[in-house]
């Protein structure tokens, strides 16, 4: 059986001392020449997910992500293939990097066949890994996924996520953040380690850039506590101890969680925030992480009744575990009213229910929740949704 070597024209390629410092435009076109693919262009997800945005300016404006087959290869994560205006084929084929949606791939060929689609593949995942390489220092590529100016408090935020989305075979933690561009206090993380799943969700009080800095503090002071195996204790009193030597008169609420990637035992602390949802067989199961809150991370301990307390349950296959700020249930409908838990518990079984992976349903859950109330956010609104697949199913 003969081995999967990369063609010579791909070897060639990656071998060129150059090909490091070539604009993504031009590595795109020599990549697909070196695989063989007649012609590929890239495609990129807009900020909000509303769009997908060609890395070049020469394909226009891109298609909508709602509406198209090329949207509909990135939100079902599938190959999708239609003729072409110009003639031939076009197949549309998912940008990912792990479990992070990029963008898609569309090869152009007068015709489509099981070996072209192959090396179609070969090349969205070699695009993808150069584009999470250089996306980072390249600014180009951040313009290109944005609508409109961001404002400072956001910039900084933006800095210190993580990617949107983070998986393995037993897990898939997922968020989104709105205003995408007007952001100020608002942030989440989460991380996989060999055995757990990190994650955490931040609200600091007001919408500036002191909240922003806050968030940042509070981020920074999670992560380095959990870099040092620091436990969810630990973790908060780290958070309290910098917010109290850096920002005195700061604080922030936040859930914060650690879930065993083989027994499904989710641990979590609540400090002054709307407790966790649990969806389970598409329903909302009440009150299941609800538990006795702690104060704002912030306060020392002079001001705390007593320690810092950690709930646990255990997960069930198939399980969403959805965390939020109250952005989200304090949004205004058209005619005034509030948005309500209620109503975005409904939203959120709703979007659930639809069969869909999981960061599909939070960009679903997220749009329709704006359109209900007209873009028109009180506060910053964000959401992070974990779905827990235990190992053997």
């Amino acid at each position: 059986m003969p081995s999967a070597q990369p063609p010579s024209g791909l070897e060639e390629f990656l071998a060129d001392p150059d090909s490091a410092v070539l604009d993504l435009a031009t590595a795109v076109a020599r990549c697909a020449t070196a695989l063989g693919v007649p012609q590929a262009v890239v495609y990129l997800a807009d900020l909000q997910q509303l769009r997908l945005v060609p890395l070049s300016d020469e394909e226009g404006t891109g298609p909508a992500m709602d509406g198209s087959l090329a949207g509909w290869a990135y939100r079902t994560l599938s190959l999708r293939v239609e003729e072409s205006p110009i003639g031939g084929m076009t197949a549309w084929l998912p940008l990912l990097d792990g479990a992070e949606r990029l963008g898609v791939v569309a090869v152009h060929a007068p015709f489509l066949d099981a070996t072209l689609l192959r090396r179609g593949r070969a090349l969205a995942a070699l695009l993808a890994m150069m584009i999470t390489s250089k996306r980072a220092y390249k600014d180009n590529l951040v313009q290109r996924t944005r609508a409109e100016p961001m404002r400072l408090p956001a910039e900084m935020l933006r800095a210190f996520l993580p990617p949107r989305t983070i998986g393995n075979a037993h897990v898939v933690s997922t968020a989104v953040l709105e205003p995408a561009y007007e952001i100020g206090g608002d942030a989440f993380d989460h991380c996989l380690t060999r055995t757990d799943l990190h994650a955490t969700i931040v609200d600091a009080m007001g919408h500036n850039l002191l909240s922003g800095l806050t968030t940042a503090v509070a981020l920074a002071a999670c992560r380095n506590g959990r870099r040092t195996g620091a436990d969810l204790p630990e973790l908060m009193d780290e958070v309290d101890t910098a917010l109290g030597e850096w920002l005195p008169d700061q604080f922030c609420t936040g859930v914060l969680t650690r879930l065993d990637l083989t027994s499904g035992a989710l641990r979590w602390s609540n400090c002054g925030h709307p407790p966790p949802l649990l969806i389970r067989g598409n329903r909302l199961v009440e009150g299941a992480l609800e538990g006795e809150p702690d104060p704002p991370m912030g306060f020392s301990a002079d001001f705390r009744s007593g320690e810092r307390q950690v709930h646990e349950t255990v997960l069930e296959p198939g399980d969403r575990v959805l965390l939020y700020t109250d952005g989200m249930t304090e949004a205004r409908l058209p005619d005034g009213t509030e948005f309500g838990l209620e109503r975005f518990a409904d939203f959120v079984t709703r979007a659930s229910s639809a069969g869909e992976v999981a960061a599909e349903t939070l960009r679903r859950l997220i749009h329709s929740i704006l359109d209900a109330q007209t873009d028109r956010l009180r506060d910053d609104a964000t959401i992070l949704m974990i779905e827990w697949q235990p190992p053997g199913r």
